[in-house]
């Protein structure tokens, strides 16, 4: 009777534990939860599994390496917030799987993406035939940004990204990057390290700009 008792106290105080790091690791959709999030989540839930079966430990050894995950995971979030470079390195970066209404094969495969992926996330995002769709974007969470032909293709799309040029979609508008400086200059934009993100409406040919810690 009381292994069962410490067995539901230390499932009780694991409970509230875990409720409360969750808490602190922010609110996200598991969808976009980057890998750093999900390797975390998933030893945390291995070593309250172990804590709660292993009555004769205590509940501090049990937490002690739950609180260290948090704390590594807090700096590599916040390594990951102030260097893209550490950012694309740990959770990678988007992939166009279908540019301007043709197929990226090669993209697919280097990603270990087959069509029955794509067709499977069509699908499920109300598309029902390639052919409708322009521009297709595995995201870094493994969604997929559907722009349907419909739609005009992507209306405004990102070229600078916290101070770094998206050479990608650079390639999707068909642009230079002497263009995108040049351009940035005419509106008194010269230090692109200083832009946190900036977009180009392919309509009206306009640029959203938003400078870094902009008050």
């Amino acid at each position: 009777m009381e292994e069962y008792a410490s067995i539901i106290i230390r499932t009780l105080v694991l409970y509230l534990v875990i409720l409360t790091i969750f808490r602190i690791m922010g609110k996200r959709e598991i969808a976009e939860l980057s890998l750093l999030d999900l390797v975390v989540f998933l030893m945390i839930a291995e070593m309250a599994a172990i804590a709660i079966e292993k009555t004769d430990q205590t509940l501090f050894k049990s937490i002690l390496p739950m609180i260290l995950l948090v704390a590594v995971q807090y700096l590599l979030a916040f390594l990951s917030m102030k260097s893209r470079r550490f950012r694309l390195v740990v959770d990678g970066k988007p992939s166009i799987i279908i540019n301007k209404g043709k197929i990226n094969e090669h993209e697919m495969r280097k990603q270990r993406y087959n069509f029955d992926d794509l067709l499977l996330q069509l699908r499920q995002d109300g598309v029902g035939d390639i052919a409708d769709v322009e521009y297709a974007i595995l995201e870094t969470s493994g969604q997929l940004s559907i722009f349907k032909k419909s739609e005009q293709a992507v209306v405004s799309v990102t070229l600078i990204l916290d101070g770094s040029i998206e050479y990608q979609n650079l390639e999707v508008v068909g642009k230079s990057e002497k263009w995108l400086r040049d351009k940035l200059a005419e509106q008194g934009y010269n230090n692109l390290s200083a832009i946190s993100y900036c977009s180009f409406n392919r309509n009206n040919h306009k640029f959203y700009i938003d400078l870094k810690d902009e008050k």
